[in-house]
C-alpha cells in the first residue's frame, strides 16, 4: 500500500507504478498544484503545499461561530504542539524551551476560548 494513501492523501496514479519505466509521470493534461495556480483551475483531488502540511479536520460539533473558531484554534495549537515535540525529539530544543513555548501556546489558546465565550453558561 503506498504509504500517502495510507494517510488519506488522494495522489494522482503515475504510470511508473505500473510498470512503464520510460512514461513520463507528469503530462501536460496533470494539473500539478503550484503557488501561481488559481483556486479555479487547481485539481482539487492533490492537495496544496499547506493542506498537506498542516491537515485540517472538518467541523464535528455545535454549530455556532464561535465553535467554529475554537476549534480553529484549536487544531492549529495541536499541529503546533506536535511540531514543538519534533523538534524537542530531534534534539533542536531543549526541553525546557519546549515546555515553555507549549505553555505560551496553552496560555493563548485559553485567551481565546475566553474571548470566544466558550465553556461558560449563558445568562
Amino acid at each position: 500500500m503506498d504509504l500517502f494513501r495510507w494517510f488519506g492523501w488522494p495522489f494522482r496514479h503515475s504510470p511508473v507504478e505500473d510498470g512503464e519505466p520510460d512514461a513520463d509521470p507528469r503530462s501536460e493534461e496533470d494539473d500539478i498544484a503550484t503557488d501561481d495556480d488559481s483556486e479555479a483551475t487547481r485539481d482539487r483531488s492533490v492537495p496544496t503545499r499547506d493542506e498537506f502540511f498542516t491537515p485540517m479536520a472538518r467541523f464535528q460539533g455545535e454549530f455556532t461561530p464561535e465553535n467554529l473558531a475554537f476549534d480553529a484554534n484549536l487544531q492549529e495549537f495541536a499541529q503546533r504542539v506536535a511540531y514543538l515535540c519534533g523538534l524537542e525529539t530531534a534534539g533542536k530544543l531543549s526541553p525546557d524551551e519546549a515546555h515553555s513555548r507549549i505553555r505560551d501556546l496553552y496560555e493563548q489558546l485559553a485567551r481565546t476560548k475566553k474571548g470566544l465565550g466558550i465553556g461558560e453558561p449563558e445568562a
